[in-house]
């Protein structure tokens, strides 16, 4: 079974359907790519996942519950885990207080000092500036921060979104390095949407094409994505 299962997702914005009919899976242990232009739909969708926006039509299976009508904080209390693009951060608090803001449910908040060890041995920059405000930070570093953050929830799922927006090239690097070291050190299960192609192949078991809100074409594998004429065309200038 899978662990996240999207059965013919419809997600609008008034009058505008930004999703529609989306199906695919994601099993557990795997690291899925969303591949899109900005504005294809990658952020509604993984939304939609998360609770923030509300499907029109379809259906969001988690683990084998129907978690299409419940609210943002009962996904959370699942572990569903969102890195929002653009990091969103409280720029005004440390970087410990935005960390421990990341343990809202109960299984995360019986393990909040274990928890918080992790995050810092995984991201020994915010060890260093764990009293430094988060605002102050450098964006890769706000990354970083923002990943941690999400990790404190002890999630079974991590949706993370346009991990390489704002970023330097050298950093965009080191952060799919990183989330690809998580995903193998914490058994991590990733929804990643991207639109920086390479990059996110680098990590990618399998992913999905979207185009204008709409599946385009599944790669089964990184090799099946990366030889996709659709694929080489639009985001290759092959």
């Amino acid at each position: 079974m899978s662990l996240l299962s999207i059965t013919a997702l419809d997600v609008r914005h008034g009058l505008l359907q930004a999703v529609r009919d989306v199906s695919f899976q994601v099993d557990q242990g795997e690291t899925v790519a969303l591949v899109g232009a900005n504005g294809a739909g990658k952020t509604t969708l993984l939304r939609a996942i998360a609770g923030a926006h509300r499907a029109s039509r379809g259906q969001i299976h988690f683990d084998g519950s129907d978690i299409t009508a419940k609210p943002t904080y009962r996904r959370v209390a699942m572990g569903i885990a969102l890195v929002p693009e653009g990091r969103r951060l409280f720029p005004r608090l440390t970087v410990e207080e935005n960390l421990l803001l990341g343990a809202f449910r109960k299984q995360a908040r019986r393990s909040l000092k274990s928890n918080l060890d992790f995050c810092l041995e995984c991201f020994p920059r915010l060890a260093e500036r764990r009293r430094q405000l988060a605002g102050s930070m450098s964006g890769g570093e706000q990354q970083m921060l923002a990943l941690a953050r999400a990790l404190m929830l002890a999630p079974r799922i991590i949706l993370i979104d346009e991990p390489s927006v704002g970023l330097a090239p050298v950093l965009v690097s080191r952060t799919i390095d990183k989330i690809k070291e998580l995903k193998e050190s914490y058994n991590l299960t990733v929804l990643m949407a991207e639109q920086n192609f390479p990059q996110a192949l680098r990590i990618a078991d399998r992913g999905y094409v979207i185009v204008h809100g709409q599946i385009a074409f599944e790669g089964r594998s990184a090799d099946e994505l990366n030889n996709n004429e659709l694929i080489r065309k639009f985001y290759l200038g092959l």
